[in-house]
């Protein structure tokens, strides 16, 4: 039986959690392109687009290591319900935005969404392996992944055409019923959703977080493996700009018919099917284990960085689509291999805190990545192909620093010499036998 298919036909609880995630990411798409055109519209910057982007960003920045300790004492079932619940109530503040004077409510409305959103996605990132078997963490982060994709495909695209056509306010409305019916679908999962308690404490500094916060920060720097992991897609992050850029090729390079919203929707599209297709064809071509997925993260950084020098050089829409696809084609297979490796290698009560922490790292390299790319295109006099082949040189730092990385990797994060375990890594050390 196909891995995906039979895991999405015998696991109920992932199956309805993974049918939520496909909705609310879907609504997630509508108002992406929707809220960029906005933007573009009433105010005609890129440095307005770059700014949401950072909005998106740095809450999850500033809230995030807090979140993490929360998703780490928590029921994160009933975490994720009540996030869900919250950003469909606070989307519907978009339909406030009228005009160029009321820019400031958009900006608002999605630097709360993010920071709900967190808490949310360290809590569905961690409760994964609760959901599955060792066998099927992989399929299972390689389906989420293709979905997103599939979801910033087919969102993106008839989102931007969807904006054009019935107007903004319906991606919105689009996006909040989205939430709601996600919230719907966990709350009908059935699985023991509370991480394992950490050691008692006492006291007023307990009740604060503050120790949790300094244990889930010894674990990780006392592990050299897992902190190099949390750093993969901190580099994806440092050329985060790619994403305005993608808004700005859809606005002034590759107009569809002179709408902004439907050419922000082709370039956002061919973004995610490339992202759908990384992580499955090469599970497929290579297989699942640790160091394999390991020593496919150096090479992806270049493909990455090839494919968007590509764009710099594209003369079409199709050809720059393309580009686009292969570029994200390599991106997700540094976001998705690097969760499989953080999943297997990272116990079950210090998940949250470990994924929290690697959201916040790639969201503050994405917002200065975002500021500097927007401050060129629009201050620095740089056209959007010039910023696309700078951006493609960036992929390949993190590149070359992953493969000198990889070739000292010490076989301590192996199961032949295990590094020094802390309370409650003795439950996956059975994974990393596997």
């Amino acid at each position: 039986m196909n891995p995906y298919l039979g895991l999405l036909r015998t696991n109920r609880n992932f199956r309805l959690l993974f049918i939520g995630q496909t909705i609310s990411q879907l609504g997630d798409w509508f108002n992406a392109v929707a809220v960029f055109a906005l933007l573009l519209d009433l105010t005609g910057s890129a440095t307005a687009v770059a700014w949401m982007l950072i909005v998106q960003f740095l809450p999850v920045a500033v809230v995030g290591p807090v979140a993490g300790v929360v998703v780490d004492r928590v029921d994160r079932r009933r975490l994720m319900i009540a996030t869900d619940l919250l950003r469909g109530v606070l989307i519907l503040g978009l339909l406030l935005v009228r005009e160029r004077d009321d820019v400031w409510i958009a900006y608002v409305v999605m630097s709360l969404t993010v920071a709900a959103s967190a808490f949310f996605e360290p809590a569905r990132t961690a409760t994964i392996p609760n959901l599955t078997t060792a066998e099927e963490l992989m399929p299972a982060n390689a389906l989420s992944s293709a979905m997103w994709s599939a979801m910033l495909a087919i969102g993106a695209s008839v989102g931007g055409l969807v904006t054009a056509i019935a107007g903004r306010n319906t991606a919105f409305l689009v996006n909040a019923a989205s939430f709601f019916v996600s919230a719907f679908f966990i709350n009908r999962t059935r699985y023991d959703s509370t991480p394992p308690a950490s050691p008692k404490l006492t006291g007023l500094l307990a009740l604060t977080g503050v120790p949790d916060l300094v244990e889930g920060f010894r674990y990780m720097r006392e592990r050299g493996h897992i902190a190099a992991l949390m750093f993969v897609k901190a580099g994806w992050g440092l050329a985060g700009g790619v994403l305005l850029l993608l808004t700005i090729f859809g606005q002034r390079v590759f107009p569809v018919g002179g709408s902004t919203a439907a050419g922000i929707g082709v370039m956002y599209g061919a973004r995610g099917i490339g992202a759908a297709l990384g992580p499955i064809a090469l599970r497929w071509i290579l297989g699942q284990t640790p160091r394999t997925l390991r020593r496919t993260i150096g090479p992806a950084y270049f493909v990455v960085g090839g494919f968007y020098m590509v764009l710099a050089w594209a003369p079409t829409l199709p050809l720059a689509a393309l580009a686009v696809l292969g570029a994200h084609f390599g991106g997700s297979i540094l976001w998705v291999f690097s969760t499989v490796l953080l999943q297997m290698e990272v116990p079950d009560r210090f998940r949250g805190r470990v994924f929290a922490v690697e959201l916040a790292l790639v969201t503050l390299a994405s917002s200065a990545s975002s500021y500097w790319t927007g401050y060129e295109l629009d201050r620095g006099g740089w056209s959007p192909r010039t910023m696309a082949f700078a951006l493609g040189v960036m992929f390949c730092i993190p590149g070359t620093l992953w493969l000198l990385i990889e070739s000292r990797w010490k076989e301590s994060a192996d199961v032949s010499r295990p590094a020094p375990m802390a309370p409650g890594d003795e439950d996956v050390l059975e994974d990393r036998i596997r």
